[in-house]
């Protein structure tokens, strides 16, 4: 079966559909992390660029935190709010981590001495 959700709409999925920033935005981030907001979203293939496309997003926030608390009410303080932020930032970069590169060459655990 295959997807039929947007690479935009899974990454406002990501972001518990706050309204940080404009769909243009939005498509500018993921553009810089090539996907393209109205492109099928495909997890096998995609996952790892949606999840440093959400990391970009937060990290711009917790530069703005002021942006941040105008859309997520709940935090009574700027200093709540930006350890929330940070502790997201954190768990978001485990996922990134986690996730194995396309491209990645297969690891050995032999390594040569000598190299001609």
């Amino acid at each position: 079966m295959a997807s039929t959700i947007t690479v935009l709409d899974r990454l406002k999925i990501e972001l518990n559909n706050k309204d940080y920033y404009s769909d243009d935005t939005y498509s500018m981030y993921l553009e810089e992390n090539g996907l393209y907001s109205n492109a099928f979203f495909d997890k096998a293939t995609m996952k790892k660029q949606l999840y440093q496309t959400v990391y970009d997003i937060l990290d711009s926030l917790a530069n703005n935190i002021d942006l941040f608390r105008s859309v997520v009410t709940e935090f009574s303080t700027t200093s709540e709010a930006y350890k929330y932020l940070q502790e997201r930032l954190n768990d978001i970069q485990a996922k990134i981590l986690s996730i194995p590169d396309d491209t990645a060459e297969e690891e050995s655990n032999i390594h040569f001495l000598f190299h001609d």
